[in-house]
């Protein structure tokens, strides 16, 4: 699949395996053995992968990961001028899902080279799939903020998503994330913790967010994870009694949630202004 053969310098985009090597497609191979320029995320995982497969890669193979992504994608774009089929792999899953596949993407486009894919195993629609929530309308919103203040910033933005969220998280970030939205979107939300996916060990845990922030910060899970979190119901809750809602902004607290936070979120969810739940709260000490 030279350049030359192919009519001019392309891009693939490569779906890869998740974990489970079976579900490699035919095409995977195909272009892992003819591409010219293989642009791999993990060159080692690359090579694992090819070896499994019983693939001879014969094209250059270049790292392309977060970091050096800037740098490399000019010296990919000139490879596509030059006539080169460009392939772009990931660890597992599609290629352009938060990861730099984008970047190329676009500058390639932008360039006038073509851009094609080789579709495979998604985590995003993997995990929505096994969730048992709603999975006609959904959002992707990749990586939450690192740190806990941005990432409590950009929850409350989304706490009355109707559509169901999906999101990938770290594993020594997932106990804090999981808290965070019981304590903003509500410890009943039902969602789903969906780690290793197609692996030997993989866990599919689903139940309301607070308990899943409980087994979280209890069994610190492993590995690879993607959270599913039911969309927001439509219209705010029904108002429970001045002491339902005092508990409410407790149980925010008591999860980490600053006091103002709380009651935001709880003046948020129940369709009231704020200042009647600061009002509440404070009447009470």
């Amino acid at each position: 699949m030279s350049g030359e053969e192919a009519g001019g310098g392309r891009v693939v985009l490569v779906g890869a395996p998740l974990g489970n090597i079976g579900d490699a497609s035919a095409r995977l191979r195909e272009v892992l053995a003819t591409a010219d320029v293989i642009a791999a995320e993990d060159t080692r995982r690359l090579s694992r992968l090819a070896r499994d497969l019983g693939v001879t890669v014969r094209g250059r193979v270049v790292s392309y990961f977060e970091g050096n992504d800037e740098r490399r994608t000019p010296e990919l774009v000139e490879a596509l001028a030059g006539g080169a089929v460009v392939a772009v792999v990931t660890d597992g899953g599609m290629p352009s899902v938060s990861d730099p596949g984008y970047r190329l993407v676009r500058a390639a486009l932008d360039a006038g080279h073509p851009v094609t894919a080789a579709p495979g195993p998604s985590a995003v629609t993997t995990a929505l799939a096994l969730s048992g929530l709603p999975s006609d309308r959904f959002v992707f919103e990749g990586f939450l903020p690192r740190t806990g203040s941005h990432r409590r910033s950009r929850l409350r933005e989304l706490a009355t998503e109707p559509r169901t969220l999906v999101f990938f998280e770290a594993p020594h970030r997932i106990a804090g994330a999981l808290a965070d939205l019981a304590a903003i979107f509500g410890a009943d939300r039902p969602a789903a913790v969906c780690r290793e996916l197609t692996k030997t060990y993989e866990q599919i845990r689903r139940g309301g967010l607070a308990e899943l922030a409980e087994w979280a910060t209890a069994d610190e899970p492993r590995g690879e994870i993607t959270v599913v979190v039911g969309g927001a119901p439509a219209g705010p809750a029904a108002r429970p009694d001045d002491d339902e809602l005092r508990a409410a902004v407790a149980r925010r607290e008591t999860a980490g949630t600053s006091r103002r936070d709380a009651i935001q979120a709880v003046a948020d969810e129940y369709g009231l202004k704020r200042r009647d739940v600061y009002t509440l709260v404070h009447s009470a000490q």
